[in-house]
């Protein structure tokens, strides 16, 4: 005949299996709520389109000031944009006197 199992034997038998089942629902929690997650997509395509924008604005700005870096080159200086520039970041324009900037 068998003995029937106490309570204690029954809660002592049931702890592996509880932790190991907590662990399981940790690791599933984090993989669809965590930073890295499932749900976190939506935030990385948003972050990118923005990232994308930004790079885009950017790269046209070097390609501007890559065109004044090479119309400042002294083997090829453009007297009257060196002029116009000069003027205007010193503020030594004349009231009769009008810079139109090209860009």
């Amino acid at each position: 005949m068998t003995r029937p199992r106490s309570i204690r034997s029954l809660l002592r038998a049931a702890i592996a299996p509880t932790i190991a089942l907590l662990i399981i629902a940790n690791f599933a929690g984090y993989a669809l709520i965590g930073p890295n997650g499932l749900l976190a997509w939506d935030d990385y395509r948003r972050l990118r389109a923005e990232r994308a924008e930004q790079l885009a604005t950017l790269e046209a700005e070097r390609a501007q000031l890559a065109n004044r870096v090479a119309l400042l080159d002294p083997s090829g200086v453009d007297p009257d944009y060196a002029d116009e520039l000069i003027r205007r970041e010193t503020g030594m324009v004349g009231d009769d006197e009008f810079v139109i900037p090209v860009e």
